[in-house]
């Protein structure tokens, strides 16, 4: 039986993941794979862990009925995982208070990370705050610009925030900050640990942020239970590197009557090269960031311009995992639109009162369309993977406010 859930030895995840790193990387990467593994099996440090998860971040975060959402949609309803609810406002903390700890644990002074939207950012200077590390964030030139608000909460942590990608045509953005952050990483690595913000990279990364988020899905599990007295019927979440969708459907991948669906970003066009983000969609096997996987990439091989109007998900790349579930036929890979999302977007606010992120609203946007389709019975869980102080500003100006 293929497992759905695990990689082998070696980091594969069928033919996607495992290790491809320069010389100088190949040991300080191999030690964070041994202490992850290590860490795991150490009750004192998974109980740390879950007890600064529930004291400190505020988990579990609630599942929530969205009624007038589903009823604005006309069909099935929609449930709404709250991970905006976290400290930090995304679940981007599951994961970086894991990392932090790791850290920590093995004697590091200081964790260095890229980030696309600033969640990932805000949540690993937070973490650093937390547990006493120096903290250094690379950030595309053109996310440092979208994402204001974020830059100012990473600096007011204490994090040095590096913009990068100001010469790249359209400006810097995630593949950029990543690319940078791991220059650096490379030629400090002695008391420094790399903490990647989502299910990429080289082994153990994919596996150990999906662990931390895996999190997600345990609690909505036993929440549906507890609201609706059986499973749901779908699943549905946002895809750029993919941690928000793997914590969510980890719990529930050997449940054959629960479809699951990872929403990609359409953005401006996609039949057109850089106006999308739609890596599972239209990427070719290939190697990004230390790991085999599906890559968006031109005529040279190199990997393609992207877009989408979240920051968090402008990625050629995308976690192997989900390479692998793409492969398998386990889970469903739509699109979203950058038109769709903002309305999405709208819709939330209006019937909820939530302004979410731009990200989880292309998992919004993927779930009304689905509910339409599905009886008033049919249940539908939606990652709401952060909410949307970060957006507000850049929304307003695409909105005309």
């Amino acid at each position: 039986m293929v497992s759905f859930k695990k990689s082998d030895a070696q980091g594969y995840f069928g033919n996607y993941g495992g290790r491809f790193l320069p010389p100088q990387l190949e040991r300080p990467i191999a030690e964070v794979a041994e202490a992850y593994a290590e860490a795991l099996k150490d009750p004192e440090f998974v109980a740390e862990w879950e007890r600064l998860l529930a004291e400190y971040v505020g988990r579990p975060s609630p599942l929530y009925f969205a009624e007038k959402l589903s009823k604005h949609a006309g069909g099935a309803k929609i449930y709404l995982k709250r991970e905006d609810l976290n400290h930090t406002g995304a679940h981007k903390i599951n994961h970086c208070i894991g990392e932090a700890l790791l850290a920590k644990r093995m004697g590091k002074k200081k964790v260095i990370a890229e980030t696309g939207a600033g969640q990932h950012g805000v949540a690993l200077a937070t973490a650093a705050a937390l547990v006493g590390l120096e903290c250094e964030i690379h950030m595309g030139a053109i996310d440092v610009a979208k994402q204001r608000p974020n830059v100012v909460r990473m600096q007011l942590l204490g994090a040095k925030v590096v913009p990068v990608g100001e010469n790249v045509a359209g400006g810097g953005a995630l593949k950029e900050a990543v690319d940078s952050a791991f220059d650096v990483f490379a030629r400090d690595y002695e008391d420094t640990m790399f903490a990647i913000g989502s299910v990429v990279g080289p082994d153990p990364y994919p596996n150990m942020v999906r662990d931390f988020q895996s999190i997600v899905g345990r609690e909505a599990k036993e929440q549906i239970l507890a609201h609706e007295g059986r499973l749901p019927d779908a699943l549905v979440a946002a895809v750029g590197g993919g941690s928000n969708a793997l914590g969510l459907f980890t719990e529930f991948l050997d449940d054959e009557s629960v479809a699951i669906y990872g929403v990609e970003p359409a953005g401006k066009d996609l039949n057109t090269v850089g106006e999308h983000a739609a890596t599972i969609t239209f990427g070719t096997d290939g190697v990004i960031h230390g790991m085999q996987t599906l890559v968006l990439q031109d005529e040279s091989g190199s990997p393609a311009p992207v877009h989408s109007i979240a920051s968090g998900l402008d990625y050629p790349g995308v976690g192997p995992q989900h390479a692998f579930l793409k492969q398998e036929g386990r889970v469903t890979y739509e699109t979203a639109s950058d038109a769709e999302t903002l309305e999405a977007f709208k819709a939330l606010c209006k019937y909820e009162g939530i302004i979410p992120a731009l990200e989880s609203c292309h998992a919004v946007a993927y779930a009304l369309k689905l509910a339409a389709t599905l009886d008033k019975d049919k249940i539908i869980i939606v990652n709401l993977s952060g909410r949307g102080d970060k957006d507000i500003d850049y929304v307003a100006e695409k909105l005309g406010l």
